[in-house]
Parts: C-alpha cells; structure tokens; sequence
C-alpha cells in the first residue's frame, strides 16, 4: 500500500512538471510568433518594465530618440515627437535615449516629471539611459569618443547626438528622428536619407538596416575628416559629401524621390514643405492650413527656434493644429495642462 501511494504522489508531480515545461513551451511559442508578426505591443500585454534595453533593441527596426543635454523633463516638443511617432509605428519600438538618465535614476509612469509620466505609460515607448562609450563599442567612434575632450567642444551636444545616431542604426537598424520632428504618416523606405533641398541631405532623419555599409563609411569618415568648429560637419555636411562619393546627385524636379545605390534620396517634401527660413510659421495662424499630403512627418526646425516660440492652447497656430492631431495626449497634458494650471496660479493670486 505504501508503494503504490508513493507511486501516486510519483506519478501526479510528473504530470505537473509536464504541465508546467509544457506551459513554458507554448509561452514561448507565442512570444517568437509575436515577434514575427511585428504585434508584440499588441497581441500580448507583455509588461515593458521587464524588458532590458537589448531585448528590446533586438527586435529590430525601432525608432530612435536622442537627448544629448542632462535634462530629465522632456519638453512638450519632445514629447509630441515621441508620441507621435508611437502612433504611427504602433507595432515597433520607440526609444527615447537620454544622456541624464543612469540605471539608478528612478523614473517611471509615476515620475513626477509630466513628460516622462506621459510617454513612459505609452506601451511600445520605452526610455533608456544613454551610455556612449558601450554604444561606440566595436565602431570606427570608440577611440575618438576616448581622445575627444568635451570641455573644448563648443558643439559638443549637437556632435555627440550626430555620432550616437550613427552608431544605432549601425547596430541595430532602424529609423533616426530628431526630436523636433512630428510624425503624420509611415515612411515606406528601408534604407534612405532625407534631402533638405536639392543635393543637400539631412541626418535630422534617416533609416537603414544593422550593418548597413553606408553607415559604416559615415562613421569612418565622421573621425577621418572630424573638425568639431565647424557646426554641421560632423551631421548634414557628413551625409551630404558621403551621398555625393557614391551618387551624382541632380535637382529634384516636382515631387519625385531619387535613388541610388539602393539607397532612396527623399524629396524636401516629404519632411521639409516649410523650410527652414520659413520656420517660424509653423507658429503662425494660416487663413487656410496646409495638407502635407506629401509629406511622412515634419521638421519644425527647433535649432533655429531663439526666442522659444512654444504652442498655446487657443492660439490656433500651425503648430497647435498638428499638436491636437497627432500628439493629443501631449496636447492635452501639457499645453493645455500648462494654461489650466497658469489660469488657477492667476486666480489665487487674485
């Protein structure tokens, strides 16, 4: 009688152990069709919390944020940058990297920092420290990043930005965003650049694939011909004299795209309909606003923005228009957040 109660007991934990390996397997399964279908944000409530920097730079064709200076609070064109984007690209993960975050900093969808509050309950954004020295590894960046002095670098925040956007899509592919650049609709392209104007390419946005040899030659030729004095050669310059080494660049003529060397060159329409000398009206009231039909997103053009024109709730400016469209929580959170809480400071203060 003993024997067989303890063959019962045998036999019932083997059932369970199967049960459970079982379990394991078919969660497993699931996970990598997730993955193959591009849905992980969407078919399975995975909890990002759980997820580390390299599981989710694995999956692949991300869409990448930098903030280079140490601030912690994004402002609201940052965050309408980054949600804008996780609306278009609802199934790939968008990564805000920030150069003030440690692994110690303790930030999250509670922070007190609305900004981050905001994006970090997002369910395919995810925000990571920004570590240089591990992303330049096994590039042509590493030892210029070691010999560099920052301190003498007049420029240094725009550079440091120019060489840590090379070094993540060389690694792990994907699509670069600057983030004063909203999102209207998906870019088609794999491997592209976005011309400024004819013959003149921007780094303020690009994709390609990991181990993309053009990006590899950038990198090369971002320390070969390095000079830090000169704004913009370490960034458009950089992409403009490497296109130029491989394509005869011509003059776009309507709304055409160029190609060479399957690499697609975008027109100036399809990030830049409001150049830059025109910038500022983005931040005007237009008798009748523009479609943009022509257009995967837009470039506001924050260098060039002095005196730190920002969107008011009821100004009915350009800008408030794309705001309301395309990063409504934002809009909601922080603009017209920000005049409730001015409007009640007013009344108290009465």
């Amino acid at each position: 009688l003993r024997h067989d109660s303890k063959g019962k007991k045998k036999s019932r934990m083997m059932k369970k152990i199967q049960i459970c390996l079982c379990f394991v397997f078919v969660s497993g399964i699931l996970y990598e069709i997730s993955l193959l279908s591009g849905c992980i944000f969407s078919c399975i409530p995975l909890s990002k919390h759980f997820l580390t920097p390299e599981q989710v730079l694995s999956l692949g064709k991300s869409i990448f944020f930098l903030e280079t200076t140490e601030r912690l609070e994004p402002p609201p064109l940052v965050s309408c940058s980054v949600e804008s984007a996780a609306r278009i690209y609802p199934d790939r993960p968008v990564i805000l990297f920030m150069k003030g975050l440690n692994n110690e900093t303790a930030l999250d969808s509670n922070s007190s920092y609305a900004a981050f509050s905001l994006l970090s309950s997002m369910s395919n954004v995810f925000i990571f420290p920004l570590q240089m020295e591990t992303l330049f590894q096994n590039t042509p960046l590493l030892q210029w990043y070691k010999e560099v002095n920052p301190e003498q670098e007049k420029n240094w925040v725009h550079i440091s930005s120019d060489a840590s956007r090379l070094a993540l899509i060389w690694k792990y592919g994907g699509i670069y965003m600057d983030t004063d650049v909203i999102s209207i609709r998906p870019i088609p392209e794999a491997s592209f650049l976005a011309a400024q104007k004819s013959q003149f390419s921007s780094n303020g946005i690009f994709g390609f694939p990991s181990y993309h040899k053009f990006i590899w030659d950038c990198m090369n030729n971002f320390v070969l011909k390095y000079n830090g004095r000169i704004w913009g050669n370490q960034g458009p310059f950089l992409m403009t004299r490497m296109l130029k080494a491989i394509c005869n660049l011509t003059d776009f003529v309507g709304l055409e795209d160029h190609s060479c060397q399957n690499i697609s060159f975008l027109n100036p329409q399809r990030f830049y309909p409001i150049p830059y000398p025109a910038w500022k009206k983005y931040y005007e009231v237009w008798n009748k606003n523009p479609n943009f039909n022509h257009s995967y997103a837009l470039h506001l053009w924050n260098f060039m923005n002095r005196n730190q024109k920002v969107v008011v709730a009821g100004s009915n400016t350009l800008a408030e228009k794309l705001y309301k469209t395309y990063c409504p929580t934002t809009y909601r959170d922080l603009i017209q957040g920000a005049k409730r809480e001015t409007s009640h400071s007013r009344e108290t203060v009465l």
